[in-house]
């Protein structure tokens, strides 16, 4: 049974680029790796929904925080067929987002840590009511706050079709949500977790998930 890692960080991260490169130091060492995306926006009525209200298409949804956890969280419940066959296939499950995320950005909305009442709720749906697999490792990108905020800007600035929506323009929300990752990270949330600066060497990281 394959090992699902998770990737998490701040809108800007760099998590996508990261993924690609350690997609390919595992194969490189000789693993079969899956990759699977959070939300599954294209794929998924739960997650498209969500995109809509993000971006004030689904009236005062947004201003829900559970609801859209809830919305978020029945994307990733979808997905356990296939979160299941990929990890029968392969040895290395690589997840952008999980359930971390829906933890960290609602908790962040309510001004809540890491020990907040909103994390041990995503808990109780996602894990416990739902019956997503808990990761078995969890990897933080954490670049400068401020290099993030000028990544996503950036890259909404070169995609015209790509606006950034109302959590990725919220930068008070985005630095909050900063410090949640941080908290659940120390505390091993779900997984032992490992946080990643800008100065990370993806061979040494991809021979650490495989022992």
């Amino acid at each position: 049974m394959g090992r699902l890692v998770v990737i998490e960080g701040l809108d800007g991260a760099g998590k996508r680029t990261f993924a690609g490169g350690l997609t390919d130091a595992l194969q490189e060492h000789g693993a079969r790796v899956s990759t699977l995306a959070f939300p599954r926006y294209d794929d998924d009525v739960h997650a498209e929904l969500a995109r809509d209200a993000l971006y004030g298409r689904m009236g005062d949804l947004a201003g829900s925080v559970h609801a859209m956890a809830v919305l978020f969280a029945l994307d990733r419940r979808a997905a356990i067929p296939e979160l299941e066959k990929a990890a029968a296939a392969h040895d290395v499950v690589l997840v952008d987002r999980y359930v971390a995320s829906n933890a960290a950005y609602s908790a962040a909305r309510l001004h809540e840590d890491a020990d907040g009442d909103v994390v041990r709720w995503v808990h109780a749906l996602e894990i416990e009511r739902f019956g997503l697999p808990a990761p078995a490792h969890q990897l933080l990108l954490a670049p400068p706050r401020e290099v993030a905020a000028a990544r996503a800007r950036s890259r909404a600035a070169a995609d015209p079709g790509r606006a950034r929506d109302a959590y990725e323009s919220d930068d008070d929300l985005q630095s909050r949500t900063d410090g949640v990752y941080r908290g659940l990270a120390a505390s091993g949330w779900l997984s032992p977790w490992t946080v990643i600066g800008d100065d990370h060497d993806t061979g040494t990281l991809a021979a650490t998930l495989l022992r």
